[in-house]
């Protein structure tokens, strides 16, 4: 599948989620010619997403990573930091990005290969790069969670699973046949659909995290809850659900983290009057 394909496939949910908490509908093919002060951009970021809020893992560097010199003309968002979503946002003329993954995890990596290949594509073509990680994850407006919920149609009880304090997981409202809800994931995940499903028929409650789901696994059965949707899990998990009767849907961990890249970024440009585009790269894990 090309990334054409992949991004007609994918944009139609993702911006149908984003547009319910954001007005976000008429973003792309914006007002062309604007410029914007890269630090007004950067503010309305780290405002929107509370990057300043929410304590990340170390090495995910939240906020502006890359600097720019003149500027933004046109924003764009990707899951991922990669030498493909740079060379895409170069050639589609963006010059803000915004990614859910950054430059920086540890261990720190020399400047050379692949690495620096992705330096030069934004030293050559003045790209600023801005990376949110879990600060996008938490958000109960526009985070990947609580965007998810909305695509599944599904109402947010509470929030759990906290992480320096701040609750990561969306506990939702159940009452839904497995199999209907199944077909949901299936239509929103077409590619990176899967279903281990080994829990009750007709789920009171859905528990949703998105990207790696392991961390909440310990937390299902005090929470009463046996049904989970996430990104991913690993080879092991399979007996747990089989063990604690658990529905685990694991649909791909980027597919799932697409929402809150995609609702800042459209947020951003309809705020200063940009174009704005999401950068698909076809990950089918």
């Amino acid at each position: 599948m090309t990334l054409t394909e992949t991004a007609s496939e994918n944009s139609t949910t993702r911006a149908a989620a984003t547009r319910a908490t954001a007005d976000a509908g008429s973003v792309a093919g914006s007002t062309t010619g604007t410029a914007v002060p890269l630090e007004e951009i950067v503010r309305f970021c780290d405002e929107r997403s509370r990057r300043r809020a929410v304590k990340d893992f170390p090495g995910a560097v939240n906020g502006l990573q890359f600097f720019k010199r003149g500027p933004v003309r046109k924003i764009a968002a990707a899951v991922d930091s990669g030498l493909v979503p740079f060379q895409e946002a170069a050639r589609r003329g963006a010059d803000f990005l915004i990614v859910h993954h950054g430059l920086f995890w540890n261990p720190q990596q020399p400047v050379t290969g692949a690495v620096y290949e992705k330096y030069r594509v934004l030293f050559d073509n003045d790209i600023a790069l801005y990376s949110c990680h879990l600060p996008l994850d938490a958000h109960q407006e526009i985070g990947n969670n609580a965007l998810l919920a909305v695509a599944l149609g599904l109402r947010v009880e509470r929030w759990f699973l906290p992480y320096e304090g701040v609750p990561m997981a969306a506990l939702c409202a159940g009452g839904i046949a497995r199999d209907a809800f199944a077909a949901r994931l299936k239509t929103l995940f077409p590619r990176t659909y899967t279903g281990i499903e080994f829990g009750s028929e007709r789920p009171e409650k859905i528990a949703v995290l998105t990207g790696s789901g392991r961390s909440v696994l310990d937390a299902l059965d005090a929470e009463g809850c046996d049904t989970l949707v996430t990104g991913e899990l690993r080879e092991e998990h399979f007996n747990m659900a089989q063990e604690h009767r658990w529905n685990l849907y694991p649909c791909g961990h980027n597919a799932t983290e697409t929402f809150g890249v995609d609702a800042l970024g459209r947020e951003a440009a309809a705020k200063f009057g940009l174009p704005y585009e999401f950068i698909e790269t076809g990950c089918p894990l």
